[in-house]
């Protein structure tokens, strides 16, 4: 059975009244970013009765503070986690192939082989390379979907990243991984989906004295408060995890990107991948992205402490980028390049020894003295089977009549085969529309009620007016951050979210 995908204030109004009601729950999921909304897609598409609950808005926390990729598991190999890495590969090809086609892409990653990188070095990245070419056969994912990894010559090195340092460049070793559009654009898809089987996803709802069948509701909006019950309870806040269940124990790492304008690095089409000097298998990434821009990333630090609502770079963390991306590139990169930074923290679980980027990125499932079900660690790219697993140990804990998982094959909303997709052929759309909507992207432009829908919100910005519409009407922004920071991510950049802002502003007064 599938219903509508809209999110919106209606829908949000009808749905917060019927949980008040007392209407019977199974689930009841504390979390909107990528992890508690495949929750509750897994649970809806089980046949259970699902209610989703997020504090602020989807997406909010660490969800939409990655770097946009969908690893193939890589890392984790040469670290001798074959397991994650398999699961990686495999969990990637699924997003690709059946999930969200039209979210991730192929993304060429381009190795440049300048006189630092010895035979050792580089011999050490082919083989990492072909294992995981082995990866991606092993997975299923054919090479029409992530091409063989391969050697190329200089000029096509140059020609795919313009600014790489010529002096010495003896080629490149190109890879592919998968790329998201946006990571938060995933996470709206998701819960639209959630929602188009039945489950309610509910934002600006905060939840307090979770035990195992029953939390307390508070509206954020109007300040009313009620307790829901349910069979379960599932915590799925990531680095908030310990304020629902202060019995875990996690270790907040934070990892910070750079946002450049494309041009400043000639408009890349490849991921120039640059080794982290003295480190074996680390690399900063200076990667091609949405809206005319290039992210660079990453880092692994430490964040002790509170746990902010928005975390913040810090000078050594934007110098150690910078100085990296430096060592291959024939431009100089300095903070008057830096048009805009993001960071985010990982909800690592806590080891107690080593540093961050040696912490394993595995997940668990646990259930506090309470009762409360809590996910805690895991990555982007595992999203899916980790919902899978909540829901496995969920159900078996809690003696819950539901069918198997069905999310292997389920396409998300705006993939070709969802119900929602439209018949009329997207090819007189903008590009970057199709991009981020893919097979929706026609119902963007026929559902708007806005003058001048395909008018672009500002110069230069290639978001349209009917985008801005669709997020209040269908996909559950309220603020004008929601849709500036979350539904687009045309916030990422102050200059540019100046020039937008009024225009955000005219379409939330439009629906109050």
């Amino acid at each position: 059975m599938t219903g509508s995908t809209a999110l919106n204030e209606t829908r949000r109004a009808a749905e917060l009244a019927a949980l008040a009601d007392g209407e019977p729950l199974d689930v009841i999921v504390i979390g909107g970013g990528i992890t508690g909304t495949g929750i509750a897609l897994d649970a809806a598409t089980r046949g259970l009765r699902v209610a989703l609950v997020e504090k602020h808005d989807l997406a909010f926390g660490t969800s939409r503070w990655s770097s946009k990729l969908v690893h193939g598991g890589l890392r984790y190999l040469a670290t001798g986690n074959v397991g994650i890495a398999r699961r990686s590969a495999i969990e990637r090809g699924i997003l690709m192939i059946r999930n969200a086609p039209h979210l991730v892409k192929a993304m060429p990653q381009l190795v440049p082989l300048l006189p630092e990188m010895n035979m050792a070095s580089q011999a050490l990245v082919r083989f990492g390379f072909a294992a995981g070419d082995g990866l991606r056969k092993l997975a299923g994912t054919p090479s029409t979907t992530l091409p063989r990894s391969r050697r190329i010559d200089t000029a096509r090195a140059i020609e795919m990243a313009p600014t790489v340092r010529r002096d010495g460049l003896r080629g490149g070793l190109l890879a592919y991984d998968g790329q998201l559009i946006d990571d938060a654009r995933l996470v709206t898809a998701v819960a639209r989906t959630a929602a188009q089987h039945g489950a309610r996803i509910l934002t600006r709802v905060g939840a307090s004295n979770a035990t195992g069948t029953s939390v307390t509701l508070t509206d954020q909006r109007s300040g009313e408060s009620f307790d829901v019950s349910a069979r379960a309870v599932v915590n799925a806040t990531g680095v908030w995890a310990g304020e629902v269940d202060t019995g875990l124990r996690l270790r907040p790492s934070r990892g910070t990107h750079l946002v450049f304008d494309a041009n400043t690095f000639g408009n890349p089409v490849a991921a120039l991948t640059i080794p982290i000097p003295g480190e074996v298998n680390r690399f900063v990434f200076a990667m091609p992205e949405q809206l005319g821009r290039v992210y660079l990333g990453l880092t692994d630090e430490d964040a002790p402490g509170p746990v902010p609502d928005v975390p913040q770079p810090t000078q050594e963390e934007i110098s150690f980028l910078l100085d990296t991306a430096n060592t291959a590139l024939d431009v100089a990169l300095g903070p008057a390049d830096v048009i805009g930074a993001y960071a985010g923290l990982r909800p690592l679980i806590d080891t107690g020894e080593g540093r961050t980027a040696d912490v394993s990125r595995e997940h668990a499932v646990v259930e506090s003295t309470a009762g409360v079900i809590s996910v805690i660690g895991g990555k982007l790219t595992e999203y899916r089977y980790m919902a899978e697993d909540v829901l496995d140990r969920t159900v078996a804990l809690r003696g819950l009549t539901a069918t198997a998982c069905r999310t292997r094959n389920l396409p998300l909303v705006g993939a070709p085969s969802n119900p929602v997709a439209t018949l009329r052929s997207p090819a007189d759309l903008p590009g970057s529309l199709v991009a981020r909507y893919g097979a929706e992207a026609p119902n963007v432009i026929a559902a708007a009620g806005c003058e001048r829908p395909t008018e672009p919100v500002a110069d230069g910005i290639d978001v349209t007016r009917a985008e801005f519409e669709y997020a209040i009407t269908h996909e559950g922004a309220m603020t004008v951050d929601d849709i500036l920071d979350r539904r687009t991510r045309i916030g990422l950049v102050a200059s540019d979210r100046a020039r937008a802002v009024s225009v955000a502003e005219e379409f939330v007064a439009a629906v109050r």
